[in-house]
C-alpha cells in the first residue's frame, strides 16, 4: 500500500521592501534588485511603483525626528519615485535585511560587498533600500504602502503555506491552483 504524504511548508512572514529613490532613478539598478529578490527565494506577493508627498515621508520616518538626518531623509524619500514590494520568505524580515545589508554604506561595501547597499548605496541616506526592522514594523509599513492588503485574510487564505509561480509580465508570484496539479 503507498500512501502519498504532502509535507506541510512552514508559515510564510511578510516584509515590506522599498527601494529607494536613487535606485528607482537607474533601470538597471531596479532590475537588478528585483532579480537579487527572486534569486534569494522571496515571494512576491505585489509591487507598486509610487512617489511620496513630503508629509508622507516626515510620517513614516516620525521615529527620527529630532535626529540630524531627520530633515535630509525626509527629502530625499520624496524626491522621486518608489518602488514598495511586499515579499514572503520563512524568515522574510531577517532573510531580506541581510541581503540589503548595513545601513551604512561605507560598512556595506568594505564587509558585504555582495549586499545591495554594498553595491548600488551611495550614502547613508541614499542607500537604495529601506526594510522593515521587526514583524510589528512591517505590519505597520505594509499597512501604509498597501492599505488595501491584508495580512490576516492573505494568510486565512492559506496563501501563506502556498506554492507559487512567478508571472513575468506583472513580476509578482500567483498562488498556484489546487487543480493545475
Amino acid at each position: 500500500m503507498e500512501a502519498t504524504v504532502r509535507l506541510s511548508r512552514p508559515v510564510l512572514q511578510l516584509t515590506l521592501a522599498l527601494v529607494k529613490p536613487d535606485a528607482v532613478a537607474h533601470p538597471l539598478i531596479l532590475q537588478a534588485i528585483h532579480q537579487k529578490i527572486l534569486e534569494n527565494d522571496f515571494i512576491i506577493v505585489t509591487n507598486r511603483d509610487l512617489t511620496w508627498s513630503r508629509e508622507a515621508s516626515q510620517t513614516f520616518y516620525s521615529q527620527h525626528s529630532g535626529r540630524f538626518f531627520y530633515q535630509r531623509l525626509v527629502e530625499f524619500m520624496s524626491s522621486g519615485p518608489l518602488r514598495a514590494y511586499i515579499l514572503a520568505h520563512e524568515d522574510a524580515i531577517r532573510h531580506w535585511r541581510k541581503i540589503m545589508g548595513p545601513t551604512q554604506v561605507c560598512r556595506a561595501r568594505y564587509t558585504a560587498p555582495h549586499t545591495i547597499r554594498g553595491s548600488y548605496g551611495l550614502t547613508d541616506t541614499r542607500n537604495s533600500t529601506h526594510g522593515s526592522d521587526c514583524p510589528e514594523s512591517a505590519s505597520r509599513e505594509l499597512a501604509t504602502f498597501f492599505p488595501e492588503f491584508s495580512e490576516g485574510a492573505w494568510a486565512a487564505s492559506g496563501h501563506s503555506r502556498g506554492d507559487f509561480l512567478y508571472h513575468t509580465e506583472r513580476q509578482v508570484h500567483l498562488v498556484r491552483s489546487r487543480e493545475a496539479e
